[in-house]
């Protein structure tokens, strides 16, 4: 079968071997958290650069902090983009700050067989369709409708094969996300509550439409992949940049219809260029030096997370545990009153 054909006749029916783990905590206190799993997951299109080496530093001192499990993914879903050596690169500067994980690393190259089945479950539940719209058909279904798409945002899908591909050739999967705001807990918008950013809400149908599962290309999209790998990893904090918090609706979403639980979720401070722009590897952010002066690059990555310098001749190990205790008694920040 080549690799883009989809037909929902090759994912198995019913429930299918996605983990399931027990709730996580809805709030974070300091000193010891049963159960605690957070991880730090970097893509491999290239080096941490010092807005990455921020998320990485506070996950990791969050999972300490709380006495918890801390893991480290690298997620190389998407091949095409992926820099070859950059896995084992990021590694090595991971390890150069001194942020070792605590179980062997994983990579999303190798858990397709944990995508497959997760899809299984939303097509036979009912949750995902096959989709035969190409980008130019999203575009001409939108302008039909009287509607456009503001300038480097992506379209809204309007929802045309909802109801049946009409004979046309499946080409990707997307899941029913109206059906699933009605269902979910106060119904439509969705709510969630972040640990620094507050009372969240978004209309994932209209702000970003029934989002893809699988793509035309045949490669397993982001949010299906981040979803089931949390579950599968039992992860209960999930720590990383502000520029990721616009995706937490999809996947609180995909959760639900899979019957997984929601992890607690903190988006970190950005760091930004001369230009006002996030830094990252798109934009060709210098990657952190960590081999030359591995302390440096913590500090300023601790600054960016309103932490204190750590004392004048620290090891890279003592500034580190000096930022856990730090990071402890800074934790009613990250945990709003409701």
């Amino acid at each position: 079968m080549p690799r883009n054909a989809v037909t929902a006749t090759i994912y198995p029916p019913g429930n299918v071997a996605v983990a399931r783990h027990a709730s996580p905590l809805e709030r974070y206190t300091p000193g010891l958290v049963p159960g605690y799993r957070g991880r730090f997951a970097p893509s491999p299109t290239g080096l941490l650069h010092a807005g990455s080496l921020v998320a990485a530093l506070a996950s990791w001192l969050d999972a300490r902090a709380a006495g918890g499990t801390w893991l480290v993914r690298i997620e190389d879903v998407d091949q095409p983009r992926c820099v070859p050596g950059a896995d084992a690169a990021i590694l090595r500067q991971l390890a150069d700050c001194g942020l070792r994980p605590d179980a062997p690393v994983a990579w999303q190259s190798q858990r397709s067989s944990l995508y497959h089945a997760a899809l299984g479950q939303l097509v036979a539940d009912g949750w995902a369709y096959p989709c035969a719209c190409s980008r130019r058909d999203i575009a001409e279904a939108i302008a039909a409708l009287g509607g456009s798409t503001a300038r480097h945002a992506a379209p809204v899908y309007p929802g045309t094969c909802r109801h049946g591909l009409h004979g046309r050739p499946a080409r990707a999967w997307r899941l029913r996300t109206d059906l699933l705001e009605d269902r979910a807990p106060g119904g439509p918008p969705l709510h969630w509550t972040d640990r620094r950013l507050g009372q969240q809400s978004q209309w994932v149908s209209r702000a970003v439409g029934d989002f893809v599962l699988l793509r035309a290309d045949g490669l397993w999209a982001y949010q299906l992949a981040v979803v089931t790998d949390d579950a599968d990893q039992g992860i209960t904090h999930v720590v990383r940049g502000e520029d990721l918090a616009d995706n937490t609706p999809r996947q609180i979403l995909l959760q639900q219809a899979l019957g997984l639980p929601t992890p607690a979720y903190l988006h970190t401070p950005l760091v930004r260029g001369v230009d006002g722009d996030k830094l990252s590897k798109q934009n060709g952010a210098t990657p952190v030096d960590t081999a030359t002066d591995p302390l440096a690059a913590l500090h300023a990555a601790a600054a960016v997370l309103g932490l204190p310098g750590a004392p004048v001749g620290s090891s890279v190990a003592l500034a580190l545990a000096f930022w856990t205790r730090a990071w402890a008694d800074k934790a009613t920040a990250y945990n709003p009153a409701p």
